[in-house]
């Protein structure tokens, strides 16, 4: 038995960390606080990995705690915001003050941070063996850094990309903002693991703090970076950590997202949803809405056609065609989804081709102005520019322009 599983049970049986005395003759008593916990015998995940990492469960006004084992120090994510936690840490000797090294930071909101200034004010041999090392966004608090540096500790500033060691193992740092404009979330991709601060949580998102440069669209980033990688687990920064749903929760904040910016509550609709996203630019967002709606109903026309516009507008023509032949299977004479198909082969360079696909929409239907206007685009940029200009859509309605954005384009820059 762990030192610190010892102290689990001193707690139980000593009554430690109840409610305050009047509170404790009622017969409502504020369940124990579980202290200091071992992840692997907590989520009882088959990986040893989980066994180097020690968490502390928030309460009140204090953040989780994380502490992860390496073979010569110790780092933690996020120091939280009590320093009676650190008390409980070191007087049960599993390790001293000096044994931490590095602390990274999710975000600077004082629940989550502050404890780095307990740790530097409290005890002194951390300064003595040589200060530990702060790991931050690069705008986190002017503040915290100054007071970092004033206890001659090292800061490093981080912006997302860059892979840093913790507990003497490699996490990736995503920039996740939203909640705060200084939001990090770091990824172990051998677990499968991350720790997502107060961006993905298991009892739903975090507020958005303007007052902290946070926002919405940013948010939306935020969470879709996290989507991107296989994330099975999750360690936030309030909330029991979660073990193999990590996928699913961040899927949730995600969609939850999306309902606040639409305006709708309960289930989204998808396709509706699409529509209203990508009207207001989120595209990205509108594709994940067409894909939620095609798993229902693979042959939904309209989730196919607003997936195929967003992923030409997105430059994944290659994705777009993919789509479009799909309409075309159900509407082989659909003029819409012919002059679709070759506007995203038009983004990929293939003029010739497009033109193609222009042609044979106007043929289905000679005055369609977007079959006009992309075909003397493609006419155009093969350089073929008099045919371009006996297009009367394009002359007269889109050629100026165009040309002045190619000219800008070809303008080196001062």
């Amino acid at each position: 038995m762990t030192e610190i599983d010892k102290d689990k049970d001193r707690q139980e049986s000593t009554g430690e960390r109840q409610s305050a005395p009047e509170l404790q003759e009622s017969s409502f008593l504020e369940p124990l606080h579980p202290g200091w916990q071992n992840l692997g015998q907590v989520l009882k995940p088959n990986d040893p990995f989980f066994e180097k990492i020690f968490f502390m469960l928030g309460y009140e006004y204090s953040s989780n705690i994380y502490l992860i084992k390496g073979d010569r120090d110790l780092s933690i994510v996020d120091p939280g915001n009590d320093y009676t936690c650190f008390l409980d840490l070191f007087e049960q000797g599993w390790c001293q003050p000096q044994d931490i090294k590095k602390i990274a930071l999710t975000h600077g909101h004082r629940d989550h941070c502050s404890g780095t200034f307990e740790l530097l004010r409290g005890y002194p041999s951390i300064i003595e063996s040589g200060g530990f090392e702060l790991i931050l966004y690069k705008e986190s608090p002017a503040e915290l850094k100054k007071v970092v540096e004033k206890f001659n500790c090292r800061v490093t500033e981080v912006e997302g990309g860059e892979t840093i060691e913790l507990g003497g193992l490699p996490w990736e740092v995503i920039y996740t903002p939203g909640h705060t404009i200084d939001g990090l979330s770091f990824y172990h991709a051998p677990s499968k693991t991350a720790f997502t601060g107060d961006t993905v949580m298991p009892h739903g998102m975090g507020e958005v703090d303007d007052k902290a440069g946070g926002r919405m669209d940013h948010y939306l980033f935020g969470v879709r970076s996290l989507l991107k990688r296989d994330i099975d687990n999750i360690l936030p920064g309030h909330g029991f950590p979660i073990a193999a749903l990590g996928k699913t929760v961040i899927e949730q904040t995600y969609e939850g997202l999306m309902m606040k910016i639409i305006g709708t509550e309960g289930k989204i609709p998808w396709v509706s949803g699409a529509t209203a996203l990508a009207q207001q630019g989120l595209l990205e967002e509108a594709v994940f809405c067409c894909d939620k709606a095609l798993a229902a109903k693979p042959e939904n026309l309209r989730a196919l056609q607003i997936k195929a516009m967003c992923l030409t507008d997105l430059g994944r023509g290659e994705e777009a065609i993919e789509v479009i032949d799909k309409i075309l299977a159900q509407e082989k004479n659909n003029p819409y989804a012919i002059t679709a198909k070759g506007h995203a082969l038009l983004g990929l360079g293939k003029y010739a081709d497009s033109l193609e696909y222009f042609d044979k929409a106007l043929e289905i239907n000679p005055g369609l102005p977007e079959a006009q206007v992309y075909k003397g685009m493609a006419l155009y940029l093969a350089g073929r520019y008099d045919e371009a200009m006996d297009i009367e859509a394009f002359r007269t309605e889109f050629a100026d322009k165009f040309k002045a954005e190619l000219e800008k384009m070809e303008k080196p820059q001062e």
